[in-house]
């Protein structure tokens, strides 16, 4: 059993730091992905052929700030979540192996310890996701007031939706658990198999082209199992049209688009997030074997 004294917060500082890099390096590509998964053909918004004519409609009309709007709610997002990520993760891992990292879980309870990290994570940052949809989607060279800031974004869903606004696109998010369980499951077991290949300990410090190459495998493997929820999630939490539920935006987008819709965004979406992990897990690790060393030689 985990004793609070071995509760560790090195992955959460560690977490956060990397997140902070990775999401501020490739904001541009999440907002483009973001603008493609709602852009359903309404008169109401603009129309985009692909993600290389989003980006570029964009720049035109918003300028490059307009590629950084929701950009604070995406790092304040992105980098807690993954720094929740990886704190509960590892101290739930920890308590599992009895406080001894060299001790081998196997896939089933990697997957169980993400996927209850995930589950806490969300509770935590789902209003910050929704605040950077809202910021992302501010059509045109002008900001709605409303949603010209973080502060302000979280204000007006606040005042006009109550906590329920705050909590839009909670349920795909719990879906989406899957793709965090799925990618740290992978990530581990290919770790473990080059541990096991290289005759290294699994709590052993790797190459850094070993942790690049298992964070981009992991991820990209998550993101093609999982991708629909993030559609469906995007479209819940926009404030240009109404929906009921899932099942409504299930529904809707399959008759008006297709099964192809639930993939919109997929490819600016793999050429941002694989980096961006990659990056992520690069700086953790290093920086969780630096506090390693650090205790070791105090």
């Amino acid at each position: 059993m985990l004793k609070l004294s071995d509760i560790k917060l090195d992955h959460l500082v560690a977490g956060v730091t990397g997140g902070a890099i990775s999401t501020a390096a490739l904001h541009p590509l999440d907002l483009i992905k973001v603008r493609l998964q709602v852009n359903d053909g309404s008169c109401h918004r603009p129309v985009y052929k692909g993600w290389i004519d989003c980006g570029r409609q964009v720049f035109a009309t918003e300028g490059f700030v307009g590629l950084y709007k929701g950009v604070t709610p995406n790092i304040w997002g992105a980098s807690l979540s993954w720094g929740f990520y990886f704190f509960f993760y590892n101290n739930i891992k920890s308590s599992m192996q009895g406080g001894d990292a060299k001790v081998s879980l196997g896939p089933t309870k990697h997957m169980f310890a993400a996927a209850y990290s995930g589950v806490l994570t969300l509770i935590l940052t789902n209003p910050l996701w929704v605040a950077k949809t809202r910021m992302c989607l501010n059509y045109g060279g002008s900001t709605t007031p409303a949603y010209s800031s973080l502060p302000a974004t979280l204000f007006a869903i606040w005042k006009t939706e109550g906590l329920r606004g705050l909590y839009k696109g909670f349920l795909p998010g719990m879906f989406g658990v899957s793709h965090g369980a799925l990618q740290f499951m992978t990530y581990e077991e290919l770790k473990r198999s080059y541990c096991k290949r290289k005759d290294i300990s699994i709590d052993g410090k790797l190459s850094p082209l070993a942790y690049i190459t298992c964070a981009a495998l992991s991820k990209s493997v998550a993101v093609i199992c999982t991708y629909p929820y993030q559609v469906i999630r995007s479209r819940l939490q926009e404030q240009h049209r109404p929906y009921n539920g899932v099942t409504h935006v299930i529904r809707d987008t399959y008759r008006g688009e297709g099964l192809k819709a639930f993939y919109k965004g997929v490819i600016p979406n793999l050429v941002r997030v694989t980096p961006a992990c990659c990056i992520t897990f690069f700086i953790y690790e290093t920086m969780i074997s630096h506090f390693r060393l650090q205790k070791a030689a105090s």
